[in-house]
């Protein structure tokens, strides 16, 4: 590390520290955030936030050690950018741009190497932390606060929060190599998709990445990546061609693809999966006139919040004589051994499509703290993101059924979003017993919210 850029991040850290003593002891303390890709209502204050403003670089790439030092609030757009220059990448890149690192280690992340790499804090080797108790500690796997740094996944700001960490790289080729595999059936791509995740590879063909989408109960497509250096045209999936479009074929034989690296990290960012669409931005008149830069997750996650402070959408509704609408925007982890009956299941009960699917498995040999998914199991996480008409009668009726399902099959849900659970249900699934060890250790004054508080009741 420079001295230039260790002073900077010193006095980042610094600033950060005296905007932590400078907020009144009772008063809630959150970050000051100019992006979230949350996705749940939060209590409103006119507390200062937390200032990380000088928290959201790259501090150092180690090319010997393929490690990077990063700030708690970097993106991995911009982190990427700087990896990706000496041709690695963070073993686990999330599929939107601004999510940031700390975010994705203290609120879990997942993509398509998941299944060889885990989750992205599992890619962690030490992170410095701020506490709840305003101590600046280092934490890592070894001998330093263990209790923290395997506590610390899921906590999402309730323990703490990053400023910087040390994470693993690996080595990517210039372009990635794509099979689009179609299904006519769902429990015919489980079973590839299991298949691959144990042998990683499929047909003879070494797999790097794995994903896949659901279109309907009989059209599924499993997403086969594989870095490569080889010469070839790449895919532009930034302008009128939309990717997931690019997945649909008919017949059984693999449609073969080329994007360069970078594309391949973002392919779900410009359009945001496919949520793009109901903003008009896949419409074939709209699309040309929708400016290149404004193709991007943040951008539709600003409208969205326009959206809930206005009510846009449900009223709309209410002038078309229609309910207002339930948002169900969930990921969730659900056994391999049980995904079929899960998609099953929710292809007949909600009318959501397409669904996103990707396998993972823990690197670790023993389960995180407060997300206890077991060591040496294939899961997939299922992703699904829109709205239903609601019952009035019943909040969060289609959520709430979800969560059931999900617990009954031994899954978990993904917290990022809206939730359900009562607090004795919700301290089952997640680790409550160690979770109130934890808070007492390194907030016991109780400046952060509760986990429960934070993530079902709006904290």
């Amino acid at each position: 590390m420079t001295s230039v850029l260790a002073a900077a991040h010193e006095a980042g850290v610094q600033r950060l520290l005296e905007s932590y003593a400078a907020i009144p002891e009772a008063a809630p303390v959150r970050l000051a955030k100019q992006t979230s890709n949350l996705f749940r209502a939060r209590a409103a204050t006119t507390t200062p936030g937390l200032d990380t403003s000088g928290l959201t670089d790259v501090i150092e790439v180690d090319l010997a050690a393929r490690t990077a030092d990063v700030q708690g609030m970097c993106t991995y757009e911009r982190l990427v950018e700087a990896t990706l220059a000496h041709g690695l990448t963070p073993r686990v890149v999330p599929q939107l741009r601004t999510i940031t690192l700390g975010g994705a280690v203290t609120g879990l992340g997942i993509e398509s190497a998941s299944w060889r790499n885990g989750l992205p804090h599992e890619s962690v080797l030490e992170m410095d932390v701020l506490t709840g108790s305003g101590e600046l500690v280092t934490a890592d796997g070894i001998g330093r606060h263990p209790d923290l740094f395997r506590g610390f996944p899921n906590s999402y700001g309730t323990l703490g929060y990053a400023t910087r960490l040390r994470i693993e790289l690996e080595p990517v080729g210039r372009s990635v190599g794509l099979r689009h595999c179609r299904f006519p059936d769902i429990d015919a791509l489980v079973t590839t998709m299991a298949e691959v995740v144990d042998q990683g590879s499929f047909d003879g063909e070494v797999v790097d990445y794995v994903d896949g989408v659901v279109f309907s109960a009989t059209e599924s497509y499993l997403v086969l990546g594989r870095r490569t250096d080889e010469a070839g045209p790449t895919s532009d999936y930034t302008g009128r061609a939309i990717y997931y479009r690019s997945l649909q074929h008919d017949g059984p034989a693999p449609r073969r693809d080329r994007l360069s690296t970078l594309d391949y990290l973002w392919r779900w960012d410009t359009d945001w999966f496919w949520c793009s669409r109901a903003f008009g931005a896949q419409n074939r008149l709209v699309r040309p006139l929708w400016p290149r830069r404004w193709r991007r997750s943040s951008v539709y996650w600003k409208l969205v919040a326009v959206d809930r402070r206005f009510d846009i959408a449900d009223r709309l509704e209410a002038r078309r004589g229609r309910p207002p609408r339930e948002r169900v925007v969930q990921d969730v982890e659900v056994p391999i051994g049980a995904t079929g009956e899960f998609l099953r299941w929710f292809l007949r009960d909600v009318p959501i499509e397409p669904i996103w699917l990707c396998p993972l498995r823990l690197r670790a040999e023993q389960p995180w703290a407060l997300y206890p998914l077991r060591p040496g199991e294939t899961y997939v996480n299922v992703g699904f993101w829109s709205s239903v008409p609601a019952d009035p009668a019943r909040p969060g009726a289609t959520n709430r059924r979800i969560e059931r399902e999900v617990t009954s099959l031994g899954g978990h849900k993904s917290l990022y979003s809206e939730s359900f659970y009562d607090e004795e249900e919700f301290d089952r699934l997640y680790g409550g017993a160690a979770y109130a060890v934890l808070k007492q250790r390194w907030d016991p004054r109780g400046r952060l919210p509760r986990l429960y508080d934070k993530a079902v009741l709006g904290a």
